[in-house]
Order: structure tokens, then C-alpha cells, then sequence
């Protein structure tokens, strides 16, 4: 088979070059929607230069009842729940990885098969559960579900991760004493520090966005989070506040942002193991 031309070639690239920039517009165009009508004093649903600059939407949000109460409520709610999944796939994929068993992978399966099920499809017997167990409206409830929904997901990440740690590093500290648990602790999570990162803020995101749970679980406006508050620009008869809701957008993907800057050194990092099992 022939190979093809240079023209069919460029064509190809041409067209993987225009694919690629036709989906980095459907990115960039919310973007700049958001970061252009949070500075313009008449903002719509079109995508344009404001006449003027105006800060004016930030000091109508930037209120204990719009913005810092639902933010503080967001922040324990998702690092509440970010600190508990992180602990709990950390000790459930280490024996996973470290230990051999028939048992593994029917339970890989099966952690695979419960990241696949929408959290809408099992709320109504999650909402009935947690009133019998008088869960329901409280923020360690909704801690507690959302570890759960983020840790099957995980623990498939964790695990991976892990795998790439050598085992000899903990069999010479098993040599001098140490048990599983303190090896775990102080040779195999340090070493994966990249992989702590990339769990930690891919749980972080997933419940700093979500809506659905809280709106579901809470019923006190008062410990409702900036995901759900977000709701109230929205007001009736089709009406919108286009610039406060993109002003509020902006506060609220701060954290998020912030988080991400804070784990980019590490994300970029490798595991640093050359030569640590040689010798």
C-alpha cells in the first residue's frame, strides 16, 4: 500500500487542527462569558466586551448570606469528604495492590460496576436511609455520602498508583520491624505523592460541583453550599442576574482553582524511585 501524499497529509492535520480548535471555542466561549459579564454593568446571555468596567456585581455577592456562609459550607462539605475518601481508598487499595487473592478482582469488578451508577438513580432509597438513621440535614451525612460516591472511583485510582511504588521498599522496612500500616504511612503514600494529588483533587472537584446531593440532603438553607445557592440568581419568571451570576462563578470557582495551583509541582512530578532498589 502506497504511502500517502504530503498534500493528503496536511489536509489530515488541517483538519485535526480545526477539530481541535472547534472544541477549545466550546470551552473558551463560557469562559469568556463568565469573565466578561462579571465586569459589565448590562450583561445578557451574549458573549461580548462590556461598554464600561464595573465592579459593582462583585459588591452585591460579595455578602455573609450570598457568598462567604455557602463557600465556608462548601469548603467543610467537599474537604470534609475529600480528607475521608483520600484515608479510605488509601487502606482499601494497598491490600489490593500488595496482596494476591481471588478475591481481587471480583472486588475490582465490582467497584468498576459502582462507578457507573448515577447518583439520581439510587437517592430516593439513600434519601429513605438516611431518614431512618437521622441523617438527613446534617453536614456529617452528606460527608458521609459523598466519601462513598467518590470512592469507588478512588480506589481504582489509589490502586494504580500504588502499584507503581516497588514492594522491596517495604520489605526492607518489614526487615527492621515495621508493620504494613506504618509502611504504608511513611514509604508508600510519600512516594506517591503524585497520585495523593490526583486523587485528592479529582474528589475535590467532582463534590465542589455537585448539586444534586446537597439540595437533596439538606434541607437548612443556612448549611446549604455555594453549589446549591448558586440556584438563587435564577429568579422567577425567566428573570436572571446574568452579571451577579457571573461574578458569583468567578468567587466560586476560586477554590477549585486555588486547590489545583497549590498540587500543580506535584502533579508534574514523577515518582523519584530511580535507583531506590538498587545496591
Amino acid at each position: 500500500m502506497a504511502p500517502p501524499s504530503r498534500r493528503t497529509t496536511t489536509h489530515r492535520r488541517l483538519a485535526a487542527d480545526a477539530g481541535l480548535l472547534a472544541v477549545a471555542a466550546a470551552f473558551l466561549l463560557p469562559l469568556a462569558w463568565v469573565l466578561l459579564s462579571a465586569v459589565d454593568p448590562d450583561a445578557n446571555l451574549k458573549v461580548k466586551v462590556p461598554g464600561s468596567l464595573t465592579l459593582d456585581n462583585f459588591d452585591a455577592i460579595l455578602t455573609p448570606d450570598i457568598t462567604f456562609t455557602p463557600l465556608l459550607n462548601s469548603l467543610l462539605l467537599c474537604g470534609g469528604g475529600t480528607a475521608l475518601t483520600v484515608a479510605c481508598a488509601a487502606l482499601a487499595a494497598y491490600p489490593l495492590s500488595r496482596f494476591r487473592s481471588r478475591l481481587n478482582r471480583p472486588f475490582l469488578l465490582t467497584i468498576l460496576f459502582a462507578t457507573s451508577l448515577p447518583i439520581t438513580a439510587i437517592m430516593v432509597p439513600v434519601y429513605a436511609l438516611f431518614v431512618r438513621v437521622n441523617l438527613i440535614d446534617t453536614v456529617q451525612g452528606t460527608i458521609f455520602f459523598f466519601a462513598a460516591s467518590q470512592l469507588p472511583f478512588a480506589i481504582w485510582l489509589m490502586k494504580n498508583f500504588m502499584d507503581g511504588v516497588p514492594k522491596e521498599l517495604e520489605e526492607a522496612a518489614w526487615t527492621d520491624g515495621a508493620s504494613p500500616f506504618q509502611s504504608l504511612l511513611r514509604i508508600v503514600l510519600p512516594l506517591m505523592g503524585p497520585g495523593l494529588a490526583v486523587v485528592t483533587v479529582f474528589s475535590f472537584v467532582m463534590m465542589w460541583g455537585n448539586f444534586f446531593v446537597p439540595f437533596m440532603l439538606l434541607l437548612t438553607p443556612d448549611q446549604m453550599p455555594a453549589a446549591v445557592s448558586i440556584n438563587e440568581f435564577f429568579g422567577n419568571r425567566g428573570m436572571v442576574a446574568y452579571g451577579q451570576l457571573a461574578a458569583f462563578s468567578v468567587v466560586y470557582s476560586t477554590p477549585v482553582i486555588l486547590l489545583y495551583v497549590l498540587v500543580a509541582r506535584r502533579l508534574g512530578g514523577g515518582f523519584a524511585l530511580g535507583g531506590a532498589v538498587k545496591g
